[in-house]
């Protein structure tokens, strides 16, 4: 059993928690607690178009509900700003940024005449400098051509040749806001995370992160990724698509719902007590087990 574990669930602000989100929360919420971790919260909001006013505090106010309360106070990626930002310049001094000049369907064209199918990487259109007349539209990491490969708790061997599957990705968006690849990098830097738990839709985003990190010189968190929920018509649970807020009249319905969407047998308990004691011993002996 890991001597320091720090864990976190980070939930968009875009609207309250769903049935989806709820999976993810309770599986970081056990990993960190069968790990006799440290597990916070970390409030990914820099997204502005998107965030909805008080959604916040109500997703802290359902984990409370639901018996899940983090060890240390709530971290806001909108107070975090100029970490990015030192991040950011790091990168550039270094040379892996560059400037962006290309719209989207510049770059849905130009990849479509190339690719017809599989892969469809940004090709590196401004990579040797701004076409003239072009102001930056974006900024880009310029990712080293290597395979990267780790292991993952739940889905096991991953390897991924970023270069080849995603191109050189966005550090700064177009709009000035700074990219989740980015900020995901830098705030588990920043708070010690060792171990990510989250829904197997952000697999796919682990190896860009995992060359960030190396480029800033930090170490890789773990990961685990949990099966995603999908609704009647084979659509992700998400805000997005409308999922419906969690219904916390019956909490413990709520959580023993999520526990069988990670695969477990039901629990015999009446209370929030002993699910989570119940369910922290299971998951210990699955993940943790000695």
């Amino acid at each position: 059993m890991p001597s320091r574990y720090i864990g976190r669930f980070a939930p968009s602000p875009s609207g309250p928690l769903h049935a989806g989100s709820l999976v993810a929360a309770v599986a970081s919420y056990l990993d960190a607690r069968a790990a006799k971790g440290v597990w916070l919260i970390r409030m990914e909001d820099l997204d502005t178009p998107r965030m909805v006013a008080g959604a916040a505090q109500t997703i802290i106010d359902q984990l409370a509900a639901l018996g899940m309360h983090p060890d240390q106070p709530v971290l806001y990626q909108s107070d975090r700003l100029k970490a990015y930002q030192a991040a950011f310049d790091r990168l550039q001094l270094n040379g892996f940024v560059y400037p962006c000049g290309c719209t989207r369907q510049e770059i849905a064209d130009s990849v479509g005449a190339q690719l017809k199918s599989g892969p469809k990487p940004y090709p590196g259109t401004c990579r040797d400098g701004l076409r003239p007349n072009r102001a930056p539209r974006a900024w880009r990491f310029i990712v080293p051509h290597q395979t990267v490969v780790f292991d993952d708790r739940w889905c096991g061997q991953q390897s991924q040749s970023v270069s080849e599957v995603v191109g050189d990705f966005v550090l700064k968006r177009a709009d000035g806001i700074w990219s989740y690849q980015l900020a995901v990098v830098v705030d588990d830097a920043f708070q010690g995370v060792t171990d990510i738990v989250r829904g197997q839709d952000l697999l796919d985003s682990s190896a860009r992160q995992h060359v960030l990190a190396h480029a800033l010189g930090h170490i890789p968190p773990k990961t685990l990724h949990v099966p995603v929920l999908f609704d009647e018509s084979g659509l992700k649970l998400s805000k997005q698509n409308r999922a419906q807020a969690l219904n916390l009249v019956q909490p413990l319905e709520c959580l023993k719902s999520a526990w069988l969407s990670l695969g477990f047998m039901p629990l015999a308990v009446n209370d929030l007590a002993s699910f989570w004691y119940d369910a922290t011993y299971i998951w210990q002996n699955r993940f943790y087990k000695v």
